[in-house]
């Protein structure tokens, strides 16, 4: 028996075209996906979509003998959202990957993972142990960075589900190209933040991406997110991309979640985004 554990994302830092292809920068929160492997009979009505395809991913890739995952079965304990842009199919299929590795006491380096991953449907980068640009439909992992912010993230949740698959089906190539430029300055931007640990240069960066997103799967309320950003001088926004939810970063010191919430809740914000709860931002990886 083996158990891996990979967290949740509340969308994308950052997301768009970079340097020619499509590229993201996950925003891992502490909220996980835990999956267990063990010698068993299959039981598929017991799995979450993708978990299975995933044992055989990485049955092949540690060269075992595929008719293995007919002798394995899954457990998984998770309370992720499901299709609203918080990874939770990445994790399910990441953690499912390692366990099945675990269980041959085996691993998975970054790049089989990353290629196990994005074999099965585009992926989030949550599954590495830093913030990473990361191209998420070809699994290539271009760059990693040391810093990660102290910084909590307020989440609101809309009741509308978006599955990865049909976002991709989106026609949005042009409108990729049109934000190139804006993305450009969002991921230079995110870059000094790294390099300097600059909280304010990283909100506005986050702020960038979700901004360019707008043209693409507009969120309703944007506005009035930027106006709670300016009323309660936040650092900025992070939004789902591909899905629906929305998140503002606070300070844990600085800023007070509760009077963000009293102003939400007497704001159209309520009404298109009913759920809301704090997680904070972590640096990724599989546990």
């Amino acid at each position: 028996m083996a158990e891996a554990c990979c967290p949740a994302s509340c969308g994308e830092l950052i997301q768009g075209l970079i340097n020619g292809s499509e590229k993201l920068i996950s925003c891992p929160i502490d909220w996980f996906s835990t999956v267990e492997v063990k010698q068993g009979s299959a039981h598929q009505f017991d799995e979450r979509p993708l978990m299975r395809q995933a044992i055989k991913a990485a049955l092949k890739h540690l060269q075992v003998d595929e008719i293995w995952h007919q002798k394995l079965s899954i457990r998984f304990e998770s309370t992720i959202p499901v299709a609203k842009g918080m990874a939770s199919s990445t994790a399910d299929i990441a953690a499912t990957a390692v366990a099945t590795a675990r269980h041959f006491q085996q691993e998975l380096n970054s790049q089989a993972l990353a290629q196990i991953c994005t074999s099965l449907e585009p992926s989030d980068s949550t599954f590495l142990d830093q913030l990473s640009l990361f191209d998420h439909n070809q699994g290539l992992i271009h760059r990693q960075f040391e810093w990660i912010p102290d910084l909590n993230i307020l989440i609101f949740e809309s009741p509308t589900q978006l599955n990865t698959a049909d976002y991709h089906q989106i026609p949005r190539q042009q409108r990729l190209q049109q934000n190139e430029a804006l993305l450009a300055n969002a991921i230079h931007l995110f870059e000094q933040a790294m390099q300097t640990r600059n909280i304010a240069l990283f909100g506005q960066a986050c702020t960038l991406s979700a901004m360019a997103s707008q043209h693409i799967l507009a969120k309703p309320g944007f506005e009035q997110f930027q106006f709670l950003i300016e009323k309660f001088d936040l650092p900025g926004m992070v939004v789902a991309h591909s899905g629906t939810v929305v998140g503002l970063l606070c300070g844990h010191q600085q800023h007070d979640c509760d009077a963000i919430l009293a102003a939400a809740h007497h704001s159209v914000l309520q009404a298109y985004y009913p759920i809301q709860y704090v997680k904070k931002l972590i640096a990724g990886g599989i546990t």
